[in-house]
């Protein structure tokens, strides 16, 4: 008896060590897990994905995960268009919000899962006059992501809190199809400036320079990286694969590889302002309640 309690411990300790609480019971709900998960990306999480696919596949190696990396906004219309998708990770809850409306992303599924921030950025050791957001009419010329995508709204939201909308459209501008466009565009000294978000900026440190982050007050919209599962009929012999790599990315050790790459696990306000507000409620109660037994 006590040879079988010692060892169901030692297994539930090993188990713990290995994958945390949360992941260890959806591996042993499916030991022999097989399958395709394509999963559709924004292109500022490539990185940190690519990292955590290596990691997730150590335990369940016969799982293939199919990345397709692009802009939010065209990885929307190519799951609108029908392209197999299993799960969607946006860049900004606009476009997971879209198809969460039109019935094709599962909303019950859907998580905000990062944050990140917009930050202006310039060549290594480049010159330039401008010194922040407000002042980026002085570039000669601005590396811009396209209307379509999540950054570049982000941006525009910005020049319009500070009114810079009409001086910046006036600049020349290089509109770049995803953030990762932009990115380029600046490191390789085609552009003065360039908008991106502070984890692509991070990624290639020795290539680029950060100016100023979105000042205090000018981007109204969080940015958020919500992720789901897409209502995908080809799929329905791989879903539980999709289900487990989705669980994945919510866990602590999925988590540590984002904020490696500069996102921060998003906590939501309203969760902890109720917490606060149970604990404040729960304090009165035990000094009552030790007030009563004296």
């Amino acid at each position: 008896m006590k040879k079988r309690v010692f060892a169901a411990l030692m297994a539930g300790v090993m188990g713990t060590m290995m994958f945390g609480t949360t992941f260890v019971s959806a591996e042993a709900e499916t030991p022999e897990l097989k399958g395709e998960v394509y999963a559709f990306i924004a292109a500022s999480l490539n990185n940190a994905m690519e990292e955590i696919q290596k990691n997730f596949n150590e335990t369940y190696p016969d799982v293939e995960i199919l990345y397709n990396a692009d802009s939010s906004g065209t990885l929307q219309t190519q799951i609108e268009e029908g392209a197999r998708c299993d799960i969607f990770f946006s860049a900004a809850t606009k476009q997971m919000d879209a198809l969460v409306d039109e019935g094709i992303a599962d909303k019950d599924s859907v998580v905000n899962l990062l944050e990140n921030k917009v930050v202006l950025i310039k060549p290594k050791g480049g010159e330039t006059k401008v010194t922040g957001f407000e002042n980026i009419p002085d570039a000669a010329n601005l590396a811009l992501a396209g209307e379509d995508v999540p950054v570049g709204q982000y941006s525009r939201e910005i020049f319009d809190n500070l009114g810079i909308t009409d001086e910046v459209n006036k600049m020349e501008i290089n509109e770049g199809k995803n953030v990762t466009d932009v990115l380029a565009s600046v490191s390789e000294g085609s552009n003065e400036v360039g908008i991106v978000y502070a984890t692509d900026a991070a990624s290639v440190a020795d290539s680029v320079e950060v100016i100023a982050e979105a000042p205090e007050g000018s981007l109204k919209t969080p940015v958020l990286y919500p992720a789901g599962m897409v209502e995908d009929k080809e799929a329905s012999d791989d879903d539980k694969a999709a289900e487990v790599f989705l669980e994945y990315l919510q866990s602590d050790e999925a988590l540590e590889v984002f904020e490696k790459y500069g996102f921060a696990a998003y906590v939501n306000d309203e969760k902890t302002d109720d917490m606060a507000a149970a604990e404040e409620t729960a304090e009165p109660t035990e000094e009552a309640s030790e007030d009563t037994a004296e």
